[in-house]
């Protein structure tokens, strides 16, 4: 399950409703080594030999070097690698790796005490990136990062899929390692058999989605009501994107809790559009009782043809595949017809701590993970797709993988940046949301519900 909107709040340790992706079958193994020697259950990949250098020119690394990174749901399979790479090239540093699935929680006295690892993962449980740039802990690398270049010599900025967020205006403090994204999914083994072709737009969508009910077999669409994050990042937001003319500084606003913003044309008409799935009865009724492995499940048995969620499920519902399903991703389906796919994204970054001791070998790192051969590794590694643009065909990637990677790679793709509000406020838009698809409140009322909570939240934020 992974996690939803990230949120303002250091105490989030994300419950049962707040999950991390990497939170999913994680390793409770926490390895701290003094020295770095290549897993030899882990055969390099060919698509991860090490490039020729990946420090700064003229430097040569030496001293104590520490990495901190959560093994969760992707594993650490990549990161042996990586890192026993990186130390082959750099032979005179002494690599230390503090990892496992409570990593977070059992650094943190070090990060409060100013002792931090030099590089971190930001990921799992009880991290959050936008609190530790709030609590001065991170490096500012805007200028480094302006210009910087991978090992292989090619700006890094130019290579990343979702580029770093702004948790202060103009600065930069994380770079995004992991990209996924939410979106809606199907099986394509099964719209072969019936002849049915994945929709482009809302318009095919709606068109199909009269075909299936009137087929009588299964229902159009079914989501986690549970968890109301999910149609909001599957289906809501990318249409928001869509709906303002592709244009994501609506984002933004809603970031920066606008006043208004929750009332404007394009959420409204992308509020409008779910009220039409709702009343044409498209949307499975029975699904505002159901959590993410129930609703996964049900459409994996085919009670129903589309669900939103995000690129993880593969791995997720892993034991539960039954024998031929072959999964479908569309990034959105809420855009008019002849407009873009929208990636409503979910990323996990990496860092440089402020107080790092050697910061050298930090950004030297950082040079050699961010290569077109280090995503694909990642890639086959990790059954997930990183933030680094590369083709992954010819790869041992999952199939979903590569497809996701497809539309992430394509002008006709828009990535829209994350949503970040307040945890109250994500609480607040869930409930919103699951009111409206019960036909419960209508578009306005969302509205007014949401403009209210966020004023709530702009007078603590005064006081």
């Amino acid at each position: 399950m992974m996690k939803p909107t990230k949120v303002m709040t250091w105490g989030m340790v994300l419950s049962t409703v707040l999950l991390t992706l990497t939170a999913c079958g994680s390793n409770n193994t926490t390895t701290t080594t003094a020295s770095v020697k290549p897993a030899e259950s882990v055969k390099p990949a060919e698509s991860a030999k090490p490039a020729d250098s990946a420090k700064p020119e003229g430097t040569k690394l030496a001293g104590d070097f520490e990495i901190q990174y959560f093994v969760g749901g992707y594993g650490d399979a990549w990161w042996k690698q990586a890192i026993a790479d990186f130390q082959k090239q750099n032979p005179d540093l002494k690599i230390k790796e503090s990892a496992g699935a409570k990593i977070n929680d059992q650094m943190k006295p070090r990060w409060l005490q100013g002792n931090p690892p030099d590089f971190v993962y930001i990921d799992g449980a009880g991290s959050n990136t936008r609190q530790m740039v709030t609590d001065d802990q991170l490096m500012d690398i805007t200028d480094w990062l302006k210009d910087a270049k991978n090992a292989d010599g090619k700006k890094i900025l130019d290579l990343l899929i979702a580029q770093p967020e702004e948790y202060k205006p103009g600065k930069a403090f994380a770079i995004p390692l992991v990209f996924g994204s939410w979106g809606t999914f199907y099986d394509k083994a099964l719209f072969k058999s019936k002849g049915w072709q994945a929709p482009a737009d809302f318009e095919s969508f709606m068109a199909l989605g009269e075909k299936i009910k009137a087929d009588g077999q299964m229902s159009d669409y079914i989501h986690t009501g549970v968890y109301p994050y999910y149609i909001n990042g599957g289906l809501l937001d990318p249409t928001i994107i869509a709906m303002n003319n592709y244009d994501t500084s609506i984002f933004k606003k809603i970031n920066g809790l606008e006043k208004g913003v929750w009332k404007s044309e394009p959420v409204m008409k992308s509020l409008a559009k779910i009220v039409e799935m709702r009343d044409k009865g498209l949307i499975d009724k029975g699904s505002p009782a159901l959590n993410h492995t129930d609703s996964q499940s049900q459409w994996l048995q085919h009670k129903a043809a589309f669900i939103p969620t995000g690129i993880w499920v593969e791995s997720e519902m892993a034991k539960d595949i039954p024998a031929g399903f072959e999964f479908g991703f569309l990034p959105s389906i809420g855009q008019d017809k002849g407009g873009k796919f929208v990636a409503n994204p979910y990323t996990s970054t990496v860092a440089i701590a402020k107080k790092a001791k050697n910061p050298d070998a930090a950004k030297a790192f950082m040079q050699f993970i961010f290569t077109e051969k280090q995503s694909k590794a990642w890639a086959e590694l990790s059954k997930a797709p990183s933030n680094i643009k590369a083709d992954l065909e010819g790869t041992n990637a999952p199939a979903l993988t590569k497809e996701a990677a497809k539309f992430y790679n394509s002008p006709n793709t828009v990535v829209a940046p994350e949503i970040v509000i307040p945890e109250e406020l994500v609480t607040a838009r869930n409930n919103a949301t699951i009111a409206l698809t019960k036909g419960e409140i209508t578009p306005q009322q969302w509205a007014d519900r949401m403009e209210e909570a966020t004023d709530k939240i702009r007078s603590k934020e005064k006081k």
